[in-house]
């Protein structure tokens, strides 16, 4: 029996999951319309109408994955326990972020005015940062100082996780999200008066 043919959002969702597995599996340089349409069993004349090049395609790819594996980590009452979660999650997107490196690095961006918080801006799509969420909390619980959380205080342990992400393509290790906690982080930021 022959498959019924996929539309709308089942569609968009398979020629999605595609343009990921070939982005994560050939950078944004081997990505191709036709290596999709290929993958996803369709035609590239069916990505271009919903895509204009593969930019947009890789970008709207990555947004995909961001939306399947949410970066919401619920209130624990404990931020050593919610950074280490939070840190879990982001290692299940390291491709994703080794994907934006590559995409960040191609001809198509050095050819334009788009900067780095350009692209982040668009991948984020204006939702707010988890880990400013959770400090925010750990202040209003008074387990942190909002005094220290000065730049770049505020941003280091994503700093630290997308360095090692970008210098290796691979998520950091449970042992070296744990020391950058315990070690570095928390000792900036903790209330000394608790």
């Amino acid at each position: 029996m022959m498959k019924g043919r996929r539309r709308g959002a089942d569609l968009e969702a398979a020629l999605l999951e595609a343009a990921w597995t070939e982005l994560t599996e050939r950078g944004y340089g081997g990505l191709t319309m036709e290596g999709v349409a290929n993958r996803a069993g369709t035609s590239r004349p069916v990505l271009a109408r919903r895509w204009n090049d593969k930019a947009e395609l890789a970008i709207a790819a990555i947004r995909h994955q961001m939306t399947k594996h949410p970066m919401t980590v619920a209130d624990r009452g404990d931020l050593r326990t919610e950074l280490l979660e939070y840190l879990e999650l982001a290692s299940t997107r390291a491709k994703g972020i080794a994907a934006v490196f590559t995409l960040f690095s191609s001809e198509y961006f050095q050819d334009t005015s788009t900067t780095p918080q350009d692209l982040r801006t668009a991948l984020l799509a204006g939702g707010k940062e988890t880990l400013r969420t959770l400090l925010d909390r750990a202040v209003e619980r008074g387990e942190i100082v909002q005094e220290n959380l000065a730049p770049p205080v505020d941003t280091l342990l994503g700093v630290l996780f997308r360095h090692h992400v970008l210098m290796t393509f691979s998520p950091p290790p449970e042992a070296l999200r744990e020391a950058w906690v315990d070690k570095i982080f928390l000792p900036l930021v903790r209330n000394r008066k608790s």
